[in-house]
């Protein structure tokens, strides 16, 4: 800080580094958390109008699904002057409950909007965080994404009866992977609509998809739920089977039967969403709304939704409240069922 700085920098520095402490506990995360927190103050001051200025917070590290998504919402924004001055910022912990946690405590400041979706309102479960989706203000769920069930490609098992039939027999001889806990709420589900009882399941978490797919093709695992992105590439190669595709409909575009045409009423998909701070007028909550809208009918984004083998799937409004609570009341039974 230079003596030359203006009494309001200098409150307002001061004010952030009390906050942070009570947000977080720990001098690594503090210090991670308070650079965030004050870069999402600081865009949140440079102008009341919504689109001079926005933070966009991943709720994990670079690299990843949530990264992904902010990143091309930031390049969307930029490329058709949406937004003058976007940055993205990103929060890791917790399952992203340090950055909810974070968001939750800049009520009314608008110009900053948190990427979460399906794993986010897990672990708000999981590790019972303080902070929840009612504590920040949901403004579109804009895409999903889908499980795929595979096996190595020399597996005995051809379709997911010849799977599940193995597995029903010895539950815990046959053990499943997968890359987050959204793969293992899915193998949860899975383990359900089967007959089986999910706290008999053998299951080995991986970070990460690829971690994954190396337990199966190195025989840690027979078997593994993951994101279809994560496993397109193994499945194409031949290197994994393809036994059963995690969603409601079959998609265009994708030759994997589905698990419910199978008989398996499994349907959890990993869906996106962005969310602001509590606090926020109706206009300012609108205008937020518009900023995200014109965001997905732009060519970049677009791009991203085929790139990545999203499926678009917006809800906004009275809609996505009901439908978050839905998803949570389904989520937190799958804890249940887990023993969780």
């Amino acid at each position: 800080m230079t003596r030359d700085e203006p009494d309001s920098g200098r409150r307002e520095r001061a004010s952030v580094r009390r906050l942070i402490p009570r947000i977080v506990g720990g001098a690594f995360a503090t210090a991670v958390v308070g650079t965030a927190v004050y870069g999402s103050v600081a865009s949140a001051a440079a102008g009341a109008d919504l689109r001079s200025s926005m933070t966009i917070i991943a709720p994990a590290a670079a690299g990843g699904g949530w990264d992904g998504v902010a990143r091309e919402m930031q390049q969307a924004q930029k490329a058709n002057g949406l937004v003058n001055n976007v940055q993205v910022v990103n929060m890791p912990g917790a399952g992203g409950t340090i950055a909810l946690g974070n968001v939750s405590v800049l009520e009314g400041q608008p110009n900053n909007l948190l990427v979460g979706g399906t794993g986010l309102l897990a672990a708000t479960i999981q590790f019972g965080s303080d902070a929840t989706l009612d504590d920040v203000t949901p403004v579109a769920a804009m895409v999903e994404e889908y499980d795929v069930i595979v096996v190595p490609a020399d597996s005995p098992y051809e379709t997911l009866d010849d799977l599940v039939e193995a597995w029903r027999e010895d539950p815990q001889a046959l053990p499943w992977t997968g890359g987050g806990s959204f793969d293992q709420l899915v193998v949860t589900d899975l383990a359900l609509a089967a007959g089986i009882r999910p706290t008999q399941t053998t299951y080995i978490s991986s970070d990460g998809g690829g971690e994954a797919i190396q337990a199966l093709l190195n025989g840690t695992a027979q078997a593994a739920a993951g994101g279809y992105p994560d496993n397109v590439d193994q499945i194409e190669s031949g290197n994994l089977r393809a036994l059963a595709l995690v969603s409601e409909e079959p998609i265009e575009g994708i030759d994997i039967p589905t698990a419910a045409e199978q008989g398996y009423d499994v349907s959890l998909t990993n869906w996106r969403m962005v969310a602001a701070p509590s606090g926020l007028t109706e206009a300012e909550t609108q205008e937020l709304t518009d900023v995200v809208l014109e965001t997905l009918e732009t060519p970049e984004w677009r791009d991203a939704v085929e790139r990545y083998h999203w499926t678009e799937r917006v809800i906004t409004g009275d809609e996505l409240t009901e439908f978050l609570q839905v998803e949570h009341s389904r989520i937190a039974a799958l804890y249940e069922e887990m023993g969780r």
